[in-house]
């Protein structure tokens, strides 16, 4: 992965973060994950609370499907790496990948929906230029 569309985040792995095992606990993969489309989205310029007050959009994740290929274990380094693979109306899909010294940890395959008042709505018309320009 590796473009304008594409977000990078490095990520500690905390003793909170794992099992009895020492080994990242699988729950916690979701949270690194959420904080790389966070930061993505925050690389466009735009954060979560400012679109939320502006346009009344938030987003949730409706569908994920993910795959655990190998355990990452405390204090290792990690890179989430995000990018956008397609824009809907109301939705944006992600493929996300967790990276351990160039070793593919995890991959996933998130579709997250914009929402407002519970109902679907339109990505914000501002997003989804700063997303288009990005491709270009």
């Amino acid at each position: 992965m590796s473009d304008r569309l594409t977000g990078r985040l490095g990520v500690r792995v905390y003793y909170e973060d794992t099992d009895f095992s020492g080994r990242v606990y699988h729950a916690s993969y979701l949270r690194f994950l959420e904080r790389g489309r966070t930061e993505w989205l925050r690389g466009f310029g735009f954060g979560h609370r400012e679109i939320a007050g502006a346009t009344g959009v938030v987003f949730a994740v409706r569908r994920l499907q993910i795959e655990y290929l190998a355990p990452a274990l405390m204090d290792d380094l990690l890179d989430v790496e995000t990018r956008v693979s397609d824009v809907r109306g109301a939705s944006l899909a992600f493929r996300q990948r967790i990276v351990r010294d160039s070793r593919e940890l995890v991959t996933a395959a998130v579709l997250v929906a914009a929402i407002r008042d519970d109902r679907p709505a339109r990505i914000p018309d501002s997003l989804r230029r700063a997303i288009v320009q990005g491709a270009a």
